[in-house]
């Protein structure tokens, strides 16, 4: 095992491999791209709502939460396809259980978005 890295050299290595990750679930995920383009919509929308500085943070991380699930899902999803292809109980479940995170991530923008706009 090699040595650990610490202080600032390991915070610049810990973000050059969030970049990457950035970039290659950019490259890899259509559904990444299609939130991060329906995000993009409804961001461009906010200076137009004239809303409190905290109702659009909660708008704002409604839709980061969504981009961190789609995240997560699709290291479990890499992460179980390294192990094996082969249909198993347990790879199915934390498939689906990541898919379902992206889900209710996705069903709290409408919410969140609805509440504070019609509430």
């Amino acid at each position: 095992m090699r040595p650990k890295k610490t202080g600032i050299p390991r915070i610049i290595d810990a973000g050059r491999h969030s970049i990457e990750g950035l970039r290659a679930s950019w490259q890899e995920e259509a559904a990444f791209r299609q939130e991060c383009a329906l995000g993009l919509l409804f961001l461009a929308a906010l200076p137009f709502l004239d809303r409190s500085g905290l109702e659009n943070a909660l708008m704002v991380g409604s839709l980061a939460l969504v981009l961190i699930a789609e995240l997560l899902n699709t290291g479990i999803e890499k992460a179980i396809d390294r192990i094996d292809y082969e249909d198993h109980p347990l790879s199915k479940f934390a498939k689906d259980a990541g898919s379902a995170g992206v889900f209710v991530a996705l069903v709290n923008v409408p919410v969140t978005w609805g509440l504070i706009l019609l509430g």
